[in-house]
C-alpha cells in the first residue's frame, strides 16, 4: 500500500503510466531539433499530445507560429506548465529543453488526469525561442499569464539547485558616422567611424573594471567599413549586456548610451543606440513554491540546494514571467557539476538513462505542486502575497 497521501500516490501512478510516452516525445524532440521560431514539428508534436488528452489547444498565440496555450477548460485559479523546445544551432538539444518540453507536457497531463474538475484550470504553454528570441517575453506582453495563479518549470542542469540565479540581459546596435575619405589622398577631410567605435570597447573597458557584480558588456563588431583604403564612413557594433536585477540593467544601459555620446564628441561623430533583442528581466524566484516543488522532489531521492552565491547561469525570458506571476525554475542536474550545457555533452546527456529518471522524477514533483496551487488557496495567497 502506498505510504504518500492522496492526491500524491495519483500522481506517481499516473506518471508511471506515461513514463514511456513522455520519455518517447522527449528523445522524438532530442532527435529532430529546430531552432527558435523554427520550432514547427515541435510545436505539432506536442498539441498533438495535449490536444488527444482533451486539452482546448490555441496555436499561434501572441502572434508567433510555434507558441500555444492548452487548457484543461476548468473555471477557477490557473497554473501553468511551461515547455521550451528550441535547440540550439549546430548543437541541438545541448540545453535540455527536450527535457523541459516533455516535463511540463508531462506534468500537465498528469495534473489533470488527478484533479476532479472543481479545483481550477490547468494551462500547458508552449514557449518557443528561449535561446534568444523571448518567447516568454512576448507572450507576457501578449496577456498570456494575466489571469495565471502561478508558473512552474525546470531547467536540466550541471547542479541540483532550488532556484535559478537567472540575470537581466538585453542587447544594443551601436552605430558611429563619420565621412568617408582617401587615407592618403585627402586623410585630413576623413572622419575615422571605425575608430569611433574602437574608442567605444576601450571606454567600456575601462568602465568595466568598476561594474557591480553580476554586470557586464560584451561587445562584437558587426560592420567595420568597406574597403581598406577608404576611411570607414560608417562602423556598428553590437553589445550585449547583463546585470542581477532589471532595475541595474536600465542603469547599465544608460551607462552604454553615454559612453557612446563621449565617444561620438571626442572624435566628430554622430551616433545612434537602439534595443537589438527583447529584454530578459531577471529571475524572482517564488520561495514558496520553489519549497513546495522541492519537498515533493525528495520522495525521488534528489535533494536540491540554493544555488552557490556568486554563479550566474545566463538569462532567461522565464524572468519576465516571474514579474508578472509567482514563479519557479530550479535546476536538476542530468550530468555532473563538471559539466556545462551548450556543449555535445549536455546534449548527449539529455537523452541518457540519467535524463529520463529526472525527467520522471520531475514530472511527478511539478505535477504535485501544480496540485497544490490549485487545492490550496492559502498557498496561493501566500505566494502571491510574497510576490507583491
Amino acid at each position: 500500500m502506498s505510504t504518500l497521501e492522496p492526491p500524491y500516490h495519483r500522481v506517481r501512478e499516473e506518471v508511471a503510466r506515461r513514463a514511456d510516452a513522455l520519455w518517447a516525445v522527449a528523445t522524438a524532440l532530442h532527435a529532430d531539433p529546430e531552432p527558435a521560431f523554427a520550432e514547427h514539428r515541435a510545436a505539432a508534436l506536442l498539441t498533438g499530445e495535449l490536444g488527444r488528452a482533451g486539452f482546448a489547444v490555441r496555436r499561434e498565440v501572441a502572434g508567433l507560429p510555434t507558441a500555444f496555450t492548452a487548457c484543461s477548460g476548468r473555471e477557477g485559479p490557473t497554473v501553468a506548465l511551461l515547455l521550451e523546445y528550441d535547440a540550439l544551432p549546430g548543437l541541438g538539444h545541448a540545453c535540455g529543453h527536450n527535457l523541459i518540453a516533455a516535463a511540463g507536457l508531462g506534468a500537465a497531463l498528469v495534473a489533470d488526469a488527478v484533479l476532479d474538475g472543481g479545483e481550477g484550470s490547468v494551462l500547458a504553454v508552449g514557449t518557443p525561442a528561449e535561446e534568444g528570441g523571448g518567447g516568454k517575453a512576448l507572450e507576457v506582453a501578449a496577456g498570456v499569464f494575466d489571469d495565471v495563479d502561478a508558473a512552474l518549470m525546470f531547467h536540466p542542469g550541471v547542479y541540483d539547485w532550488v532556484r535559478a540565479p537567472l540575470t537581466a540581459q538585453e542587447q544594443y546596435r551601436i552605430g558611429f558616422r563619420g565621412r568617408a575619405a582617401h587615407p592618403t589622398g585627402n586623410p585630413t577631410e576623413g572622419i575615422d567611424a571605425l575608430a569611433a567605435l574602437i574608442e567605444l570597447f576601450n571606454v567600456l573597458s575601462a568602465v568595466g573594471r568598476r561594474l557591480p557584480e553580476g554586470s557586464h558588456v560584451q561587445g562584437i563588431i558587426t560592420h567595420g567599413g568597406t574597403a581598406t583604403n577608404i576611411v570607414p564612413e560608417y562602423a556598428e557594433g553590437r553589445f550585449g549586456l547583463r546585470a542581477l536585477t532589471t532595475g541595474a540593467l536600465d542603469e547599465l544601459a544608460d551607462q552604454l548610451r553615454t559612453c557612446a555620446e563621449g565617444v561620438a564628441r571626442a572624435t566628430g561623430t554622430s551616433f545612434e543606440v537602439e534595443r537589438a533583442s527583447v529584454r530578459y528581466e531577471h529571475f524572482r524566484d517564488s520561495e514558496v513554491l520553489s519549497e513546495h516543488f522541492a519537498g515533493h522532489l525528495t520522495r525521488a531521492g534528489i535533494n536540491l540546494s540554493p544555488p552557490t552565491p556568486g554563479v550566474y547561469l545566463g538569462s532567461s525570458d522565464i524572468g519576465n514571467v516571474s514579474a508578472r506571476v509567482p514563479s519557479i525554475h530550479p535546476f536538476v542536474a542530468i550530468m555532473g557539476s563538471d559539466g556545462s550545457d551548450h556543449t555535445p555533452e549536455f546534449a548527449a546527456a539529455a537523452a541518457s538513462e540519467r535524463g529520463r529518471r529526472v525527467l520522471e522524477a520531475v514530472v511527478e514533483a511539478l505535477a504535485c505542486t501544480a496540485v497544490d496551487v490549485l487545492r490550496d488557496a492559502g498557498l496561493r495567497a501566500r505566494a502571491w502575497d510574497r510576490h507583491r
